[in-house]
């Protein structure tokens, strides 16, 4: 078992795999340390998979998991995630914007105890008004809503201990949230400076249309971090105050009818009783929502936790102890 795993997806990167393979490799045996290269390949329709095949047939510290499809950075994370066997593992891109010179920084963080580091691109020279400014409203929005003071949720560049991450579901884009899931199961986090580099091959896969599914994925957050485990203390509050205010309403109602027999309770009251009846019923759905809240609550404590992505298959070449072993076993087969 390697001590540090780094997972680093790819999805149409053929340009950048093999520079980025060259830089990690020299990082890393610079450390001094065992380690792994986990690398992903996100349903890429260009070269990036027989890259990656190519440096796993000869190097076996390079595991590749292709996956059948694009399934998106948060899936190919949690696929490498899942095939790490680190005991520390490190994340990044796959598109040479983060240095891996600055992984030893991560790892000092990680030897001082902390549970997660997160990077902090601290001065950004990406565009201002399309990415910075964006960016800048939702970490601070992340920040306020997460409880979790740090300045840039976005960056995949964050190292973890193994039992930390193994812990978190990753599924749609929450790979952005993980320091906020993290603080949830009472995780230790700090952030540390990294350098932005420009892009120097390939297309960007990100525009401004993803900063619209952020806030929206903010609002998310912001409800599983306060009501995942206990969704009917939501729903149920709403509906019991919705089921309070119609209630209120029909009583009113009752109380004028009861000294008013010849009322036209439609024509004089209609809104009111139309308003009522609307409310006493949304009350009882929304905590109808919330029980059914609850069960799922349970039943994903108790069950199986289906995975967000489907593999392909495994690239890795054989440790020369081991083919020696099964060398072995076919010449006592004859």
């Amino acid at each position: 078992m390697a001590k540090y795993s780094i997972v680093v997806p790819f999805h149409n990167e053929e340009e950048n795999v093999t520079v980025l393979y060259a830089r990690l490799k020299q990082v890393m045996e610079q450390i001094g340390e065992s380690f792994e290269l986990v690398l992903v390949d996100d349903g890429s329709n260009d070269r990036t998979y027989k890259l990656l095949e190519e440096i796993a047939a000869v190097d076996s510290r390079v595991l590749v998991v292709k996956l059948r499809r694009n399934f998106g950075q948060t899936s190919a994370l949690a696929a490498g995630f899942d095939h790490a066997t680190g005991e520390f593992i490190l994340a990044m891109d796959g598109d040479l914007q983060h240095d891996p010179n600055d992984i030893p920084a991560f790892l000092e963080k990680l030897d001082e105890g902390y549970d997660v580091v997160s990077g902090w691109r601290k001065e950004r020279i990406d565009n201002f008004v399309f990415r910075r400014i964006p960016s800048r409203c939702a970490n601070w929005l992340m920040a306020r809503l997460s409880g979790v003071n740090i300045h840039d949720f976005g960056t995949t560049f964050k190292a973890y201990r193994r039992e930390v991450i193994q812990n978190i579901p990753l599924y749609g884009e929450m790979h952005r949230f993980i320091p906020a899931l993290a603080s949830w199961y009472g995780a230790s986090i700090c952030e540390i400076p990294i350098h932005n580099v420009n892009r120097e091959r390939g297309k960007s896969h990100y525009g401004l249309g993803r900063t619209f599914r952020v806030f929206f994925d903010l609002m998310t957050i912001r409800f599983l971090l306060k009501y995942m485990s206990r969704p009917l203390h939501f729903f149920g509050g709403l509906g019991a105050l919705g089921i309070l205010a119609g209630s209120s309403m029909a009583a009113i109602l009752l109380v004028l009818k009861l000294f008013n027999p010849h009322m036209a309770m439609m024509e004089d009251h209609g809104p009111m009783f139309v308003i009522g009846s609307v409310l006493i019923v949304a009350g009882i759905q929304m905590l109808a929502i919330g029980l059914l809240g609850e069960l799922q609550v349970r039943h994903y404590y108790t069950g199986q936790h289906p995975a967000s992505y489907a593999v392909d298959r495994l690239v890795r070449l054989a440790m020369a102890d081991e083919q020696n072993m099964m060398s072995e076993r076919q010449d006592g087969n004859f």
